[in-house]
């Protein structure tokens, strides 16, 4: 197994990859999406974004401005310059997609991009592209000293229930002159047909490309979140995503935190069914204290999560992917967000060193 860390498009910079590397990384997953582009300038970038109700992460990005092989090439280059490899992209901007996600009039213009761009990563060199195929996105989470020693962190007290409002989707607002309104109820056999068609168009652009698309649970796992329908908010569920179109490309980003957040299912045991599938494609690993309707993250070593028995079970099943802890609480510090980061690669490598 491998470790890395995900750094947020502000942070692809030399100094942030010789952190990386200096810290025991040698991988990287890489966010292009700029979730604090606030309407009226930059938010706060010491943390994971939270967002509000009105405005969520911000403003998504140029709907024309697809990543250019150059561009993907030139992130590649700088982050091997360093020692490291570059292993994932995660997320596509909702200004690139909203209309697969919304079955809305652009749908097929914006799978044609999709496929692009896809070709554009495998072209580039870089083996995965997450993803979240979600309306809401990551909505609903508060932030407070919720940590061992009051350390500042996210959680989930509850879900918000308010319906988005027209130009919204994936928690950010790609259309700032959209009508008054919210979007219209659908039912999440109707989300499971978008995302049926999602992956039969896109896997097989992936497989000629030698790029595994990559899955993420719904992030809070709720059955509905801001009044629209989830897909992955019970363990079982991500083998009914697997199973429409089978392939390695499609594949998951497990994350071990939204899993052991689930009101039903087993974490271990789920790690142990898809990890024998050779189906993950890389892993996020954290630690949280309770699960939905209520839950805190917490640092990795302190949680409801056995993190080391979760590695054991990932090693049992010969899996030899990356491992990025996905997110982490703040340390008091001058750079609290590196300095948490740093804690959680020391504990992780402690604990695959023990298991080798």
């Amino acid at each position: 197994m491998k470790l890395g860390i995900g750094l947020y498009r502000h942070m692809l910079t030399r100094e942030d990859y010789r952190f990386a590397r200096q810290i025991g990384c040698s991988h990287l997953v890489v966010h292009l999406v700029d979730y604090y582009r606030k309407p009226s300038g930059e938010g706060a970038r010491d943390n994971q974004p939270v967002g509000s109700t009105d405005g969520g992460w911000g403003v998504a990005g140029d709907p024309n401005a697809l990543w250019t092989v150059e561009e993907l090439v030139s992130i590649r280059q700088s982050v091997e310059a360093e020692g490291l490899t570059l292993e994932a992209i995660e997320n596509f901007d909702p200004a690139f997609w909203y209309d697969i996600l919304l079955d809305g009039p652009q749908k097929q213009k914006q799978m044609e991009g999709l496929k692009r761009l896809v070709r554009n990563i495998g072209k580039a060199g870089i083996p995965v592209m997450g993803y979240n195929f979600s309306i809401a996105g990551v909505a609903s989470r508060v932030s407070g000293p919720f940590a061992r020693g009051n350390a500042e962190s996210v959680g989930v007290h509850g879900i918000d229930e308010t319906p988005l409002p027209l130009g919204m989707v994936w928690n950010m607002v790609y259309d700032q002159n959209a009508a008054s309104g919210t979007l219209a109820p659908i039912t999440q056999e109707e989300l499971w047909q978008r995302l049926a068609y999602f992956l039969e168009q896109l896997v097989p652009i992936a497989e000629e490309n030698n790029v595994r698309l990559a899955a993420h649970p719904d992030d809070p796992p709720a059955p509905m979140v801001r009044s629209t329908p989830r897909l992955v908010y019970r363990p079982e569920l991500y083998q009914r995503l697997l199973d429409l179109v089978p392939s390695r490309s499609n594949s998951l980003e497990y994350c071990v935190g939204s899993i052991a957040e689930m009101a039903d299912g087993d974490v271990y045991e789920s790690t142990d069914r898809y990890s024998k599938q050779d189906r993950i494609a890389y892993v996020h690993l954290r630690n949280i204290r309770g699960r939905m309707p209520s839950y805190d993250e917490d640092f990795i070593d302190m949680g409801d999560i056995d993190v080391f028995q979760i590695l054991r079970i990932l090693r049992e099943n010969e899996y030899t992917g990356v491992l990025i802890p996905d997110h982490t609480p703040l340390v008091a510090c001058d750079a609290p967000w590196h300095a948490g980061m740093a804690y959680a690669i020391g504990y992780m490598r402690a604990c695959v060193k023990m298991l080798e």
